[in-house]
Formats: structure tokens, sequence, C-alpha cells
């Protein structure tokens, strides 16, 4: 996709009413420190759309992007890692069910693990949350500049066995320093786009 204009619409806090839309939207969930907002700021070829931070959990609230006029990429809370109280977590928690259950444009859900390391119980237990939501999880695998290419289908296999991701469901390996795999992941975003 050329992205002509990309702006931040609508940022929903705990207390706000999610959105309703009139565009197909896609989200991304994944731990504070997996590099979602690296991700966002790269498939946009923005430097600083959505803030990177050095300490995890920064988004608090579900932001939704408007690209082009044509579609919404909805950035939800990091899980895991937050420097936030139990309580704080479950009213995200809430926030994000809010959304997937309440969403009538939500096409696809994308889920973005560390590379480097086996799924996490946080990343397991969103995995399974999402699918039992009705949608199954696209998996982005964050950080590949950070492996050997010789590591790459061993940690993919890892990804694979540690969810449970069925063989039909892509593993996309991204890297936010090369921008290798953008064009995949915008490959499927459009495929969702277009079903339209």
């Amino acid at each position: 996709m050329i992205i002509k204009n990309v702006s931040l619409e609508t940022v929903c806090g705990i207390t706000s009413q999610v959105p309703e839309t009139d565009k197909p939207e896609i989200a991304f969930a994944g731990k504070s420190n997996v590099g979602k907002s690296s991700l966002i700021n790269g498939l946009m070829n923005r430097k600083a759309l959505a803030r990177t931070s050095s300490s995890p959990g920064k988004t608090q609230t579900i932001n939704f992007y408007n690209i082009n006029d044509q579609m919404y990429l909805v950035d939800l809370p990091g899980y895991g890692y937050a420097k936030v109280s139990r309580a704080e977590q479950e009213k995200w928690g809430k926030m994000i069910e809010r959304y997937l259950h309440g969403s009538k444009q939500l096409k696809a859900v994308f889920l973005l693990i560390d590379i480097r390391h086996d799924p996490s119980a946080n990343d397991r237990m969103m995995y399974d949350w999402i699918n039992h939501q009705g949608f199954q999880p696209i998996i982005i695998a964050t950080k590949l500049d950070k492996i050997k290419r010789s590591q790459l289908q061993k940690q993919i296999k890892l990804i694979r066995t540690g969810l449970k991701v069925p063989e039909q469901v892509p593993v996309l390996p991204y890297s936010a320093l090369t921008k290798q795999g953008r064009e995949e992941i915008w490959d499927y975003m459009e495929q969702f786009i277009n079903e339209e």
C-alpha cells in the first residue's frame, strides 16, 4: 500500500466507548517490549507516529490510526511487562475484550512475538484468548535482526509449537531495523481489507 496520509484519529481509554468506524480495522497485540510501536512506525513509514519507549508498557490506550481514509490500524495496549498494578492490567484486559467483542469492522488480529524467545505464558494466554474471541491471530515474529539467519527456521518452529499455531497460519518474521517482512505483513493486511 502506498501511504499518502496517516493520522492518529481516536485514543480510547479505559472508560471510553470504543468508536464505531466505517472502515476495516486491523488490530495489533503484543507484550509490552516486543517492538509494537516500532513495527507500526515501520509499516506506516513514519519515524515517530507510535511512541516508542525504553520503558515498556507506554501504550495504555487503544489507538486508532487512520490510513489513507481506507482502513484503521488499531494498536492495543501491551501486556505483560508493564509496571502497573494487577487491577490496572485487568482493566486493560476488559478494555481489549470490549474492543474485540464490540468492533463490527475488525477483520484480523496480528499478535507480535519476540523471535528470540519461546512464547511466554502471557503470549500463550493472549493467543488462546484472541482465538476464543473468534479470531485466528496471525503471528509476527519481531526482532529478526537480533538472531542469526541460520536460527530463523528453528525459532519460527519454537513459536509455532509453543503457541500451537495451525500449519496454514503464517508466522511472519519482521525486523524494525531493516524493515524486512514489511511487504509480507502489508500483503496480508491488504487481503483482509480487500475482502470488503
